[in-house]
């Protein structure tokens, strides 16, 4: 069996739905596309950013005020610039946002902050290079583009593992087709 997969959104449970819709409608841009009752009880809130996708984040009500941790690793979203994630990182200091941390994880340069329910989100670009991960290295955002790039660029050049994205993507490739090839085998 052949068949594409690909991934289509992510659903959250929330405590308090008005300040989270708000935020991400008010601030990251998401439209509501659907909200209403949910059959077993409370709400639910569909949002997108993309027309040709009905929902990309679902917020759905029942979250426990009293959870011992928050079960959400991070909520990640690409923008598309660097001026982007520069404007986005000014917004969410001037709301006074917690723990805005630009850095950059040599493949990516990201601002990771909290939402209003302490859900950690990232925002990010990719850069051209491949570093293995994890790499974590706070990055100035005051800089010039220039500067920034040239920067992160002498830190990871000569990293062991590092490489162009290019030759990480044939890389990546090559393993989803053998995993594809190995899993289409078994089930023969």
């Amino acid at each position: 069996m052949s068949y594409s997969l690909t991934f289509s959104h992510v659903g959250v449970f929330v405590t308090d739905m008005d300040p989270m819709v708000d935020f991400y409608t008010g601030f990251l841009g998401f439209a509501v596309s659907d909200r209403g009752g949910r059959e077993a009880g409370g709400e639910i809130c569909f949002m997108t950013r993309d027309a040709r996708e009905h929902h990309q984040l679902v917020f759905a009500t029942g979250r426990p005020d009293d959870l011992p941790f928050n079960t959400i690793n991070q909520l990640s979203f690409r923008v598309d610039s660097l001026a982007t994630l520069r404007e986005l990182h000014a917004g969410l200091c001037s709301r006074g946002m917690d723990e805005i941390r630009p850095i950059t994880h040599g493949n990516a340069l990201s601002v990771y902050f909290r939402d209003p329910e302490n859900n950690r989100v990232e925002l990010l670009i990719d850069t051209p290079w491949y570093v293995p991960q994890p790499y974590r290295v706070p990055i100035d955002l005051s800089l010039s583009d220039e500067a920034l790039w040239a920067d992160i660029e002498k830190q990871v050049t000569g990293l062991p593992g590092f490489m162009s994205q290019a030759d990480w993507k044939r890389g990546i490739e090559e393993r989803i087709a053998r995993a594809n090839a190995a899993r289409r085998t078994a089930a023969a």
